[in-house]
């Protein structure tokens, strides 16, 4: 089998290459660049908006219909605490699976898909930022910082069953 090179690394399709390698589909709200393993995507989609629902988080935007599917969509840029996003035809929704349900995040645009070795996920520093909360691991891609969104966090407190 011919051997894949990705950015520093070489990538032979064993099963040896892919233990040690996560996949991730980037995405951007304003210049920060977060990531999510990219098993956990269902489907990236336009942004159309929502339906908003009574009583929520100021970061759950509504829900979806989704073939059937009733999907929470969450404001990324919110939930961060930097405010609503203003949305425009060019936001996006990056359906994710968290457990059993199914969420939607709202980012400016999905950027790249990046396969990163595991040992260059570094812990997230300690301090009282919302974002350390709320990511799993930071990476280093293109001299840029790619915080890894920690899902389970990112939807707690917030009741999923629609």
């Amino acid at each position: 089998m011919e051997a894949l090179e990705t950015r520093d690394h070489a990538y032979d399709g064993t099963e040896a290459g892919t233990a040690n390698t996560i996949q991730l589909i980037a995405f951007s709200i304003g210049e920060q660049v977060y990531g999510v393993e990219i098993t956990t995507v269902r489907e990236i989609r336009a942004w159309n908006g929502a339906t908003p629902l009574p009583r929520t988080r100021e970061f759950v935007r509504g829900v979806i219909n989704l073939r059937g599917t009733i999907v929470p969509i969450f404001d990324l840029r919110a939930r961060f605490g930097d405010g609503l996003t203003e949305t425009t035809k060019n936001h996006v929704v990056v359906v994710m699976s968290v457990g059993e349900k199914w969420v939607g995040v709202l980012v400016d645009a999905v950027s790249d898909i990046l396969t990163i070795p595991r040992n260059d996920v570094h812990a997230v520093p300690e301090g009282d930022s919302m974002d350390a909360e709320l990511l799993s691991g930071i990476v280093t891609h293109d001299e840029k910082m790619v915080g890894l969104i920690d899902l389970q966090a990112i939807v707690s407190g917030v009741s999923m069953d629609a």
